[in-house]
């Protein structure tokens, strides 16, 4: 699976999979982690209703990491490949990949 930790050791294959580097990736991830806990909070569901159950059960995600999340959206946005090759680079189905 790509991970932001592997492909920030490569700066130029950061850059090609990205379209940023590894520093603008550094200084949009703050940003992006307030928006994206804005947009998914902890206590609501993805659905925005208020969670039944404590946050962290059921099916975990595969991009547990914030960076990753944020690698995979800009990997997408950059190369835009269908969703099964997406899903493959960072093994999940492709219906993973769509959510």
């Amino acid at each position: 699976m790509i991970t932001f930790e592997q492909l920030r050791t490569k700066p130029k294959d950061f850059l090609s999979a990205t379209g940023i580097t590894v520093a603008e990736f550094e200084q949009l991830l703050p940003a992006f982690a307030v928006a994206y806990e804005r947009k998914y909070p902890a206590d609501k569901t993805v659905a925005g209703l208020p969670r039944q159950r404590k946050a962290g059960g059921g099916v975990k995600g595969k991009l547990k990491d914030t960076a990753d999340k944020l690698l995979f959206i800009l990997v997408y946005q950059k190369t835009y490949p269908l969703q099964t090759m997406q899903g493959l680079h960072f093994e999940m189905s492709q219906a993973q990949a769509n959510e």
